[in-house]
């Protein structure tokens, strides 16, 4: 339901700009206002779950995009849209950063990989929905109808939250001995294998931006779909990759290699994802190669969350190194796209294909090095 508030904003674009005589710059903000929250705050709001309470910041947050969603569908300019849109920034990333632990502390130790696993299904599932919703209920209405729909969404898990967890006291703060901030958050900096965790799914999300959101755009200008079809095909693209994040889980449970998913996912899907870019390929064949791109390359972050427990300094800091992986996740989330615009603008089409082959080769040399921390750890 977080995810909600970060899918509805690419179908309502241009709804905004027509009602609220938005400049192409001021959307990009408010495509970007969430991904720039998340990138400076997601360590800092980890840590903050870990002392507050991680269920009372999932409330909290949740609680946070429902206000913030209303306040901007009631919005009268541009600027205070993208005021609500930093709070549900700073809600989204509450909960996103404090699910994690509380998940493995309800799972059973042999169900904790598929439990992570499962968790990963929320942006592609969450997102690719409501961009869905939207791309069908914009046409004839306005923007505040998606702003109502994800508040409603809110709204609704608000209160099974209350009803349901609140009272869980499995759920209850754990006391725990606890460093100064500064302090642990430079331990999980500077910690080899969260690092690595983090950028190969930095890399991942700046890939992963960069072939969704412009996927839209391709489908205008080289296959002259009309805006709604293409934010169609967008949100379906989105939503597959799902398959990818639950079949990592299941062959993680299944004893496949994790630097195996990891690394073969990413070289193969490098070839794929040049391909929708590149020259001589028919134009039909570069939307069947996304959906293949999406759906493969989702097992990427099946594997990199579930490696989380493993590689976090100590238990008390899973939370935080989850703060790390979103971070530098949404600073890729945040470069992808200009780099991308800026190749296209210099080379065309085809010159996108390397940041795509660069990103991926990354993340697959991130794997590698994860692999080997790994074996060191188990050794040790």
């Amino acid at each position: 339901m977080a995810a909600f508030h970060v899918g509805k904003v690419p179908p309502s674009l241009p709804s905004i700009r027509v009602e609220l005589d938005a400049s192409l710059r001021q959307a990009g903000w408010l495509l970007s206002t969430l991904n720039l929250v998340t990138a400076l705050g997601g360590m800092a709001i980890a840590l903050t779950a870990d002392r507050f309470g991680h269920r009372r910041l999932v409330i909290l947050g949740t609680a946070l995009c429902l206000v913030a969603s209303l306040f901007g569908a009631m919005s009268g300019s541009v600027e205070t849209l993208i005021t609500a849109r930093i709070f549900e920034g700073l809600g989204f990333i509450t909960v996103v950063v404090a699910i994690p632990t509380l998940l493995l502390r309800i799972a059973t130790p042999h169900d904790q990989r598929l439990a992570m696993a499962l968790w990963t299904t929320y942006m592609p599932a969450g997102a690719g929905s409501m961009m869905l919703i939207a791309a069908l209920v914009l046409p004839g209405t306005s923007w505040r109808i998606a702003w109502l729909v994800a508040a409603a969404a809110s709204a609704a898990m608000l209160a099974a939250l209350l009803l349901r967890a609140r009272p869980r006291h499995e759920l209850d703060p754990i006391a725990a001995l606890r460093r100064p901030v500064l302090s642990e958050m430079a331990e999980v900096a500077t910690s080899g294998g969260s690092l690595a965790i983090a950028i190969c799914f930095g890399a991942y999300s700046c890939c992963w931006f960069a072939v969704v959101g412009f996927l839209p755009t391709l489908q205008v200008e080289r296959l002259g779909f009309p805006t709604s079809t293409a934010a169609i095909v967008t949100a379906v693209v989105t939503i597959v990759n799902v398959a990818g994040n639950l079949a990592a889980g299941w062959m993680l449970q299944r004893r496949v290699p994790r630097v195996a998913i990891i690394v073969g996912a990413t070289v193969s899907m490098a070839v794929c994802a040049a391909g929708i870019f590149l020259d001589g390929v028919p134009d039909l064949a570069r939307l069947v190669l996304a959906g293949v791109y999406s759906a493969v390359i989702g097992v990427v972050p099946g594997c990199l969350f579930t490696a989380i427990p493993l590689h976090a300094p100590r238990p008390q800091l899973v939370g935080a190194a989850t703060g790390l992986l979103m971070q530098v996740s949404n600073l890729g989330a945040l470069l992808g796209p200009p780099i991308t615009a800026a190749l296209v603008s210099a080379g065309g089409w085809p010159a996108a294909a390397w940041l795509t082959s660069v990103a991926l080769g990354i993340a697959a040399v991130a794997g590698l090095f994860l692999h080997w921390r790994e074996k060191r750890k188990l050794a040790a």
